[in-house]
């Protein structure tokens, strides 16, 4: 096993023990995996399946259902753009292609250098702040295209 392989293996099973290997647990297990990789290795989803000895297949059925989690490396940053029927007739559309054209990445996708990550929800319940850009939890009410290099600024 290679040096990564057994830092990896030392950080799920601690996890694991975390939660007393609770199967019960499984999503909350997934969580601190993700929130430590950015993202679901596959080598840690095999990993929780023996420690927690659960199919493989329930493991991947949890980490494929909740859209908070990934499979796929994800930015370091997260930024979702509310494409709901309030934003959407404010011009969130707009918004969300100036962000593709900064970032040089469309919606679902990560940039190179794994900054950033760029998504669209379909409500976000601030109707009344629309359009709304939230990135790593921070929301960004009435936003116009002009806005977005600004907010982008203020994680690079």
């Amino acid at each position: 096993m290679q040096p990564e392989a057994k830092q990896l293996e030392k950080r799920v099973v601690s996890v694991l023990d975390n939660y007393q290997r609770d199967k019960g647990m499984l999503v909350s297990i997934l969580q601190d995996i993700q929130a430590e990789y950015n993202y679901l290795p596959r080598e840690t989803l095999e990993q929780v399946s023996q420690g927690l000895d659960v199919p493989l297949s329930r493991v991947y059925s949890a980490a494929t259902f909740f859209k908070a989690l990934s499979l796929t490396p994800r930015g370091r940053h997260l930024i979702n753009v509310c494409l709901g029927t309030a934003c959407h007739v404010r011009g969130a559309v707009r918004v969300l292609e100036a962000m593709e054209r900064d970032l040089d990445i469309k919606a679902g996708e990560t940039t190179k250098d794994l900054e950033f990550t760029l998504e669209t929800v379909n409500c976000v319940g601030a109707c009344a702040l629309g359009p709304v850009v939230i990135v790593d939890g921070e929301y960004f009410g009435q936003m116009k295209t002009e806005k977005v290099k600004g907010v982008l600024e203020n994680y690079t």
